[in-house]
């Protein structure tokens, strides 16, 4: 058995590397995703690693895109594993409504992670996307009148902060954006089907 430990143990590093990592680090995404420019590239421009991950939503893109717009600890949440986000302090709370109030963001403007940090905006295209600075680009991009792709890309500059990724934040990094990619799917798919509910309803003065 302990032979056995031993062999499996040696082997795992290797199957990460040749057949996880590859698969993770492009997660739903399509070749030709994976290889175009998306905006954000060019804060990094030679990046020691790069991950592209998306997904298909079936609304048209202007109903995807409000959710990516208020994304932010402060605002709609990330769409992830609040639980999870919270056990780090986060004091996060997902919303599962749009909320016109949280639909613009200023370039510069910081974008909250966590109650006490975050992340600059240093573009925001309304209805196409938003980059934050040392994440990356979210992007929607729409496939035809009714189906959108949402696309995650992340660059991690080279340096020391590298080893740090690779062994601390990687595989967290996945976990968390493959469930923001699903949460906005599942919200805007939802919606989708009940468009009457799309925007928050506020007490005594009707649709938000």
């Amino acid at each position: 058995m302990l032979r056995s430990l031993d062999i499996l143990g040696a082997a795992l590093p290797w199957v990460y590397a040749f057949f996880i990592r590859p698969w993770h680090l492009r997660w739903g995404a399509t070749d030709e995703e994976v290889e175009k420019p998306l905006p954000g590239d060019e804060l990094v421009p030679e990046p020691a690693i790069e991950s592209t991950r998306a997904i298909t939503v079936n609304v048209p893109v202007e109903e995807v895109w409000p959710w990516l717009a208020q994304i932010g600890q402060d605002r709609g949440g990330f769409y992830s594993y609040e639980w999870l986000e919270n056990l780090a302090g986060c004091r996060m709370h997902n919303a599962d409504r749009i909320h016109p109030e949280w639909q613009h963001r200023e370039v510069g403007e910081t974008v909250f992670l966590h109650h006490a940090f975050g992340m600059k905006a240093s573009s925001f295209e309304p209805g196409r996307a938003i980059v934050l600075e040392g994440w990356g680009a979210f992007v929607v991009d729409p496939l035809d009148e009714r189906t959108t792709r949402v696309i995650l890309r992340s660059r991690t500059a080279r340096g020391l902060g590298v080893l740090y990724y690779l062994l601390g934040v990687e595989i967290p990094h996945f976990i968390m954006e493959r469930r923001m990619l699903k949460g906005i799917k599942e919200r805007a798919e939802r919606q989708g089907k009940h468009p009457h509910s799309l925007f928050t309803q506020v007490p005594g003065r009707g649709i938000a």
